[in-house]
């Protein structure tokens, strides 16, 4: 199964769209599901439902840096290619969205900066374009760093 096709079933299972991302990468970024699904939980709905950064996009990066980071004791020069690389990816997934931000994202589904969740129903799954955001973000990793 693709990556972006795991992202889809795992947004559509319950997980937020950080997890979702994140999740489907676990196993090539030497995570268990659990830890990856505990990592990405605060970057659902823009951050804690903030609305900010959307999360398949932050669990976009936090794969990124998994597989591409940098440490304190590396070079400056791989710190700046690897912000390159962010760049890179962040404008990929705006060339096909426009912008980065959930609430843009979102529309007007996305004015409630609520903590509270919104519940899972058909009808949320069947409004939401979370999951196309999910597989753009996996698509895009797979693009970088898998044959796909």
């Amino acid at each position: 199964m693709k990556h972006s096709e795991r992202a889809a079933k795992l947004f559509c299972e319950g997980y937020n769209c950080s997890q979702a991302v994140l999740v489907a990468f676990a196993e090539d970024c030497g995570l268990t599901e659990e830890t990856a699904a505990m990592l990405a939980s605060s970057f659902g709905g823009g951050m804690g439902r903030l609305r900010e950064v959307c999360g398949a996009v932050s669990g976009m990066f936090m794969v990124a840096g998994l597989l591409a980071g940098y440490t304190n004791d590396d070079p400056t020069e791989k710190k700046d290619a690897h912000y390159a690389l962010i760049q890179q990816l962040a404008n990929e997934f705006k060339a096909e969205h426009s912008t980065l931000i959930c609430r843009d994202l979102l529309g007007s589904l996305g004015n409630s900066t609520s903590p509270v969740s919104d519940p899972r129903t058909a009808e949320y799954y069947k409004v939401r374009p979370c999951v196309r955001f999910v597989i753009t973000a996996s698509d895009i990793l797979d693009r970088h760093f898998f044959t796909v």
